[in-house]
């Protein structure tokens, strides 16, 4: 049935980037062939992404999920997930003779390696990010006694730190910039000493994303972020949209749609959260064509990703 207007074409827009990066697509394949290599059941330490349709189907393939590793049976294979685990963990894997694959992302090894750093020269650590988030409480178990995380910028002059002249700050790599950058001035301004990263903490994916949801936002009326509730990039794409003034929505699936969003709508933008598997999007585009009498589909490309992260050794094919 065509519930657009009677006789327009439905503008479909998909923006590029989007969906899977390159430390998604990594992690992911890495539990792929750890099922071909040693079969299952194959241990993950919490989901490997934050999206149900990956997560089911790598456990109808014998992965198992858990959130605490005394829950695998000693000397099994583990794999930790994209966004990291604190050194505890690592040692706890140890002491029960788990034969590690690690599919923590590289940018978020390197935002641990800051953490590191900065324990090291015996300064405070502000890591901007939400306190309940994975990646966050992995980057924390860096450095405890040092870490203090910040996800408002309101929280900023709440803080109180051992010396002043001895602060440092890190971020959750996906998070928005825009959020990122407004707690950052606060923290310069409250500790014009602070010293940040030689490179931004949010990655590639999560920035290509955001800039090409606001390139899309300009050419639609309606725009649908692709994601689950817990992915964290999905959820700052959404935000992002909305800032702009376009009507935006998050689904997970085309089981989602509803009639009525198309109402009196002509152009529909998608895009998808970096957890967000493709084959989920262009099925929102077959329903979404299947509600207009005739519709029409392009991509919005506003940069090409090449990037790739090599898999662990033992796992690469000769």
């Amino acid at each position: 049935m065509n519930t657009n207007n009677a006789g327009a074409p439905l503008n479909l827009v998909l923006a590029s980037p989007r969906g899977f990066c390159a430390g998604v697509d990594r992690a992911i394949t890495i539990v792929e062939k750890a099922l071909e290599m040693y079969g299952a059941p194959i241990y993950v330490q919490h989901e490997i992404v934050h999206n149900k349709h990956v997560v089911q189907r790598l456990r109808n393939d014998g992965a198992v999920f858990v959130e605490n590793i005394d829950e695998i049976p000693e000397g099994s294979h583990v794999i930790y997930s994209a966004h990291g685990v604190a050194p505890e963990v690592r040692q706890r894997s140890e002491k029960r003779n788990l034969k590690v694959l690690d599919a923590t992302c590289p940018l978020v090894t390197k935002v641990h390696g800051e953490a590191q750093r900065y324990a090291k020269q015996e300064h405070t650590i502000i890591l901007i990010g939400h306190h309940d988030h994975v990646e966050v409480q992995g980057t924390v178990g860096e450095a405890p006694e040092r870490i203090i995380v910040v996800g408002k910028v309101e929280e900023v002059a709440a803080l109180k730190v051992k010396d002043e002249d001895k602060v440092g700050y890190i971020t959750q790599t996906t998070l928005s910039m825009d959020d990122t950058a407004e707690i950052i001035d606060e923290l310069k301004k409250r500790y014009p000493k602070i010293q940040g990263p030689a490179k931004d903490d949010i990655c590639y994916a999560t920035q290509n994303r955001q800039n090409a949801v606001k390139a899309l936002c300009k050419e639609v009326e309606l725009v649908l972020v692709v994601g689950a509730q817990n992915s964290s990039n999905s959820v700052r794409l959404l935000e992002v949209a909305k800032t702009t003034g376009v009507n935006a929505r998050r689904i997970e699936s085309a089981a989602e749609l509803k009639a009525e969003w198309l109402e009196g709508v002509l152009s529909i933008g998608i895009t998808a959260g970096a957890s967000a598997p493709e084959d989920i999007v262009q099925g929102i585009v077959t329903e979404l064509r299947k509600m207009s009498s005739s519709s029409q589909v392009r991509d919005l490309e506003i940069i090409r990703e090449d990037v790739t992260f090599a898999l662990p050794a033992v796992l690469r094919t000769p």
